[in-house]
């Protein structure tokens, strides 16, 4: 891999995830039994600085946790991954957690109880991002399990000290003119796409000089599909997947951003980052959890070869 040239500093949620896998996703109303459960670290956010620094790159964390015993957990998962957790802040309350159903297809619902992510205020995060001092080279990850404006603070921040902002609009319903703004590339999947774009193109959200677009590219997820970027400064591109039988789709998709934000610091060009990110998120769904399949930086290359 690359020689990582910069940090990847990732600003949102950490959750713990209670899962329960089943054959198959019940319907509204319905009681599914013969389940098994497990419980894993999460949290979009959490999890895309895992999947960053498994692939090698400098990672550092902005979020909260509660008080109770699932916050140990949550940081102590972080750490031995080797993330810099030292902007992670401990609130009163309990720490965020997601309610998995997996089926036997590796489809998947969640519901999430917030709970710390939702106390994470705007200066909270630019107090502690001026402590990490982001600039050139580095890439500011946001997501949006956190508060809207915590959100815009961070990508805002990260904009003037001269890092590049990475925007995951996950969920996509807070999002606003002003974080789009602040963004130089947005990597939503196809749903969050279609709530931001409403039937128009991934192209109308690109900055077309009134400063209100996304600076630099909109990279779509599509999952088994692959993804797709479009830039600005050129056509778009079509990447698709390799063909895996998948065992858990739960967090490919920011195994995807991890990789991206990775491989970017990494000082990979766009096109590229996204296709190994691809590759990344593929890994990820052979094996169950969130985090579980997430692949090293000696696996993801050894794939690569292969493929």
């Amino acid at each position: 891999m690359a020689a990582v040239n910069g940090r990847v500093i990732v600003v949102g949620s950490v959750n713990v995830d209670l899962v329960a896998t089943v054959e198959r996703l019940p319907a509204a109303g319905e009681t599914v039994t013969g389940a098994t459960f497990a419980r894993h670290p999460g949290g979009k956010s959490a999890n895309q600085a895992t999947a960053a620094a498994r692939l090698g790159a400098r990672v550092a964390f902005v979020g909260a946790v509660g008080d109770d015993p699932l916050a140990d957990e949550a940081r102590d998962a972080l750490t031995a991954e080797g993330v810099d957790i030292a902007q992670l802040a401990r609130v009163p309350g309990p720490t965020g957690v997601a309610l998995i159903v997996v089926d036997a297809a590796g489809e998947n619902l969640i519901a999430v109880a917030s709970g710390a992510n939702a106390e994470l205020t705007p200066d909270a995060v630019k107090a502690a991002l001026e402590r990490l001092a982001p600039g050139p080279g580095d890439v500011v990850v946001v997501g949006c399990e956190i508060p809207g404006p915590a959100a815009r603070a961070a990508l805002e921040t990260g904009r003037r000290r001269g890092a590049r902002t990475v925007l995951n609009p996950a969920p996509a319903t807070g999002v606003d003119p002003a974080m789009l703004a602040a963004t130089d590339i947005l990597v939503p999947n196809e749903i969050e796409l279609a709530q931001l774009v409403g039937g128009r193109q991934s192209r109308d959200l690109l900055d077309t000089g009134d400063g209100l677009g996304v600076g630099v590219a909109v990279v779509t997820t599509l999952g088994a599909a692959g993804a797709s970027v479009a830039r600005r400064d050129g056509p778009p591109v079509a990447i698709s997947a390799p063909q895996l039988e998948p065992v858990d789709t739960v967090g490919a998709g920011d195994t995807f951003v991890g990789a991206l934000a990775a491989d970017l610091a990494a000082d990979r060009d766009l096109e590229e980052a996204a296709r190994r990110a691809v590759a990344a998120a593929s890994l990820s769904t052979i094996r169950p959890g969130a985090r579980g399949g997430m692949p090293t930086t000696v696996e993801l290359e050894a794939f690569l070869a292969r493929s």
